[in-house]
C-alpha cells in the first residue's frame, strides 16, 4: 500500500531538482546582463596576490553598465568601454577600447593598463549582497553600488550653459547654485539670492513665484544670472544623470549643474 506513496515522493524530489537546475539556481551570481543595466559601481577594496593594492591617491575604479549593453570603466584617467555579457559567472567584454588621453602621471597610466588587462581577461564576477566582486589575473576588486541620483539633498553648482544642442562653459566660473528642499528651491545666481516653489511631474519641474534680490552685478555674474533665471522660468524639462542635473526651458535654453 505504501509503494505508490514512496514512488510519488521520489518523482516529486526529482522534479524539484530538475526545476531548480532549469531556473539557474546553480548560478551564484544571481544576475545577468539585463539586471545590471543602468547600474554604477565604485571600488571599496582592491587586492592583488592576496595583499591590498593601493590605488593612486584620489582615484577609484568605476564600472558603469549602460542601458545599451556596454561596460564603461575608469581607473582615474582614460575611459574604457566595450560590449559586455555576464554569463556563467564570467564578465566578458568584447572589443574593449580605451581613450588615448595623456595622463598627468605614469602611475595613472599604469593603473589604466592594469584595469584594462584585468577586464580583457574575462574575470569571474559575483554579487556579495549589494556589492559586485570581480576576480581575475590574481586580483580581486570589491565595488559598491552608487546611490541613485536625487534632486533633493546637497547643493547643485552651475557647470555650463545649454543653448539648443550646444553646451558652453560658464564665464569666470561664477559660483551659482541651486538647492532643492521639500518644494522650495534656494537660488544663488552668482550675485543675487532668490527662491522659488517647485513641483515635479515625471520629467518636468514647474517653478512658481521666483523672486530674487536685485544687486548690480559684473558681466560674468550677469550672464550666469540670466541663464539661471531662464532655466527656472515656468515648466522646464529636467534630466538627472548621476551627479549631473540639466534644466531646459521650452525655448531650448538651460543650464547644467553638478553636485
Amino acid at each position: 500500500m505504501f509503494r505508490p506513496h514512496h514512488m510519488s515522493y521520489r518523482v516529486l524530489v526529482a522534479a524539484i531538482a530538475v526545476t531548480l537546475l532549469a531556473s539557474g539556481c546553480g548560478n551564484r551570481s544571481g544576475q545577468g546582463s539585463a539586471d545590471m543595466r543602468g547600474k554604477v559601481f565604485t571600488s571599496t577594496a582592491v587586492t592583488e596576490q592576496g595583499k591590498p593594492r593601493a590605488l593612486v591617491d584620489g582615484t577609484k575604479i568605476e564600472l558603469r553598465f549602460t542601458d545599451d549593453g556596454r561596460l564603461l570603466a575608469n581607473a582615474g584617467c582614460n575611459q574604457m568601454q566595450g560590449p559586455v555579457v555576464l554569463d556563467d559567472g564570467k564578465l566578458k567584454v568584447s572589443d574593449l577600447s580605451m581613450t588615448a588621453m595623456g595622463c598627468p602621471s605614469q602611475e595613472l597610466h599604469t593603473q589604466d593598463e592594469w584595469l584594462s588587462k584585468l577586464l580583457s581577461a574575462t574575470p569571474a564576477w559575483r554579487m556579495d549582497g549589494q556589492n559586485l566582486v570581480l576576480t581575475g589575473s590574481g586580483a580581486e576588486i570589491v565595488l559598491a553600488p552608487e546611490a541613485p541620483a536625487t534632486l533633493e539633498g546637497g547643493t547643485w553648482q552651475l557647470e555650463s550653459f545649454v543653448q539648443a544642442d550646444a553646451v558652453s562653459s560658464v564665464p569666470g566660473r561664477v559660483p551659482a547654485t541651486l538647492k532643492f528642499d521639500n518644494g522650495k528651491v534656494n537660488v544663488f545666481t552668482g550675485c543675487n539670492d532668490g527662491a522659488a516653489s517647485y513641483r515635479v511631474d515625471g520629467q518636468t519641474i514647474t517653478f512658481d513665484s521666483f523672486v530674487h534680490t536685485d544687486k548690480a552685478c559684473g558681466p560674468d555674474e550677469t550672464a550666469a544670472e540670466k541663464a539661471v533665471v531662464a532655466a527656472l522660468d515656468g515648466q522646464v524639462t529636467y534630466k538627472l544623470d548621476r551627479s549631473s542635473l540639466t534644466l531646459t526651458n521650452t525655448k531650448g535654453e538651460g543650464i547644467q549643474l553638478k553636485k
